[in-house]
């Protein structure tokens, strides 16, 4: 395009003007003609997922949480939302913990002791487990809970006496103290995982009565977690038992996150409409190839298997078409 110059003499660059003029490239529209259709299958998708959402259910939406899970039920427009967990469960692992505590106090002195800026919060961590020491035997714990609370608490508040006495502490003295404790540690793992049993089934036994035997096998439950906590998760592990044997590979759904979401019910049910739409439009867009329509439904990229096999073969693009037309006219 050439320059203009327009009524007061001030020119246009022509670079610029042929930025500017982008519908004017016959190959820009017919690129965007194209990238229309692209568009518009997203927007469509979108919507049908958007409508699905509240067609869901029977859903039981769990978010890992410090309590044990916050489950929700959604069926039929109804939503019960609650925390099963008894707080026995909290209470063992807080105690737990404590080992941890210390150890994110202590970090980033492990290559240098002899510097005392760990010594004020460890001494101020120390008097919230001298108060959590005073008070134990009020709080109503187990026997044996109490017991392993009690040494965990003990064994932590000599640590912190000596360590601040001397002025220093070492990777040695430290992993004596939790080596010391690991013992009573595992005991209150038992009783929260414990707890954590009896209020998780009681809720499944419950809720299962409320959809009843015949809907019970279309359950969908997704589960929220951290990445950290997405393998054998507490909570998938427990709910499986009580799902359909033959349900739990496909509608039992481990959705693990950055982190957790401010809307745990939102995220699942949206991702939930995207995997229930997309299992419907694998086998009805891919009647011809399994191993693509299984790909569609599960979390393999779409791509995958045709970059997989063309990085294994320079040549494997001309083997590959070959392969498809073969399939189809097959």
């Amino acid at each position: 395009m050439g320059s203009y110059v327009n009524d007061h003499g001030g020119d246009v660059d022509p670079h610029d003007l042929d930025m500017v003029a982008f519908r004017s490239d016959p190959r820009r529209r017919a690129r965007d003609a194209v990238l229309a259709v692209n568009a518009d299958m997203r927007r469509n998708y979108a919507s049908l997922k958007a409508e699905l959402v509240g067609h869901l259910g029977p859903v039981i939406v769990v978010q890992n949480d410090s309590q044990g899970g916050r489950y929700t039920l959604v069926d039929g427009g109804e939503r019960e939302t609650l925390h099963p967990v008894d707080e026995v469960f909290e209470l063992a692992k807080s105690i737990a913990h404590v080992p941890l505590g210390m150890y994110a106090i202590l970090a980033p002195h492990l290559a240098g002791p002899e510097g005392l800026g760990w010594v004020r919060p460890l001494r101020e961590f120390g008097g919230t487990l001298a108060v959590a020491r005073q008070q134990l035997a009020a709080a109503g714990l187990p026997g044996e809970l109490e017991a392993s609370s009690r040494r965990i608490l003990d064994a932590a508040l000599r640590f912190i006496a000596v360590s601040v006495e001397r002025g220093s502490f070492g990777v040695e003295s430290f992993t004596a103290f939790t080596g010391g404790v690991y013992r009573d540690i595992r005991g209150n793992m038992f009783h929260a995982a414990k707890a954590q049993i009896a209020g998780v089934e009681a809720i499944m036994r419950r809720w299962r009565r409320r959809v009843g035997e015949e809907r019970w096998p279309q359950l969908y439950v997704v589960v929220l977690s951290i990445w950290t906590t997405s393998v054998l998760n507490q909570n998938t592990i427990i709910i499986k038992r009580f799902m359909d044997p033959a349900a739990v590979a496909t509608h039992l759904i481990d959705l693990p996150t950055a982190e957790l979401p401010a809307d745990p019910v939102a995220t699942a049910l949206d991702n939930l409409a995207r995997i229930v739409q997309d299992n419907v439009a694998a086998e009805l867009v891919f009647p011809v190839d399994q191993e693509i329509a299984d790909a569609l439904k599960g979390r393999e990229d779409l791509l995958s298997d045709a970059i997989q096999e063309q990085l294994a073969c320079p040549y494997q693009d001309k083997r590959t078409a070959v392969r498809e037309a073969t399939r189809v006219d097959a």
